[in-house]
């Protein structure tokens, strides 16, 4: 995936989940589904989770000291979600959801796309080398290269997407 591919994909996977969530009714915005997150949850924890890219991204020359650079071949998109499956898929700690409100859901959705903006220009900025070689860890996977946590953070978007899909369907049956 080029890198244009790369921050495309990214943008529009959370643009998918913006516009399935903003099409919810307030009702399915807060519905649970046997303890499982709400649609308000879902989004929050999406947003939680690409909040700490725009810090992490501003500085190449902070990740290069604080992280450094990979020590192994770029893993290809679907080897990183062959990897992710193999972890717990556990959130951390600091990503987890508190419960979300229906009026929320507007303030949830401007800071996603002002983060998106963010990230995407940030990305801009980098060139596939440093893509390739630069260390972003990752709670769940360990080390990344920017590349492999887009490749994932666009996995992540969708999944939570599914997810929340199927929540409502199970809801509704």
């Amino acid at each position: 995936m080029t890198k244009e591919e790369l921050i495309e994909t990214f943008y529009n996977n959370h643009q998918e989940m913006i516009a399935y969530v903003n099409s919810l009714t307030d009702e399915h915005f807060i519905a649970s589904n046997h303890g499982k997150w709400t649609a308000g949850q879902q989004f929050h924890h999406v947003y939680l989770v690409i909040s700490a890219f725009p810090k992490i991204l501003s500085s190449k020359e902070f990740i290069l000291q604080k992280f450094g650079k990979i020590d192994r071949p770029t893993w290809s998109y679907d080897t990183v979600i062959e990897n992710y499956f193999k972890t717990s898929r556990q959130s951390a700690q600091q990503f987890l959801p508190e419960q979300i409100s229906a009026e929320q859901k507007v303030i949830i959705t401007n800071d996603i796309q002002k983060v998106l903006q963010t990230i995407q220009q940030l990305l801009g900025q980098y060139t596939d080398e440093e893509l390739d070689t630069l260390v972003i860890p990752s709670p769940l996977l360990g080390p990344m290269t920017i590349r492999e946590m887009f490749y994932l953070m666009s996995y992540h978007a969708t999944h939570h997407l599914r997810q929340t899909q199927e929540n409502l369907e199970q809801r509704t049956k």
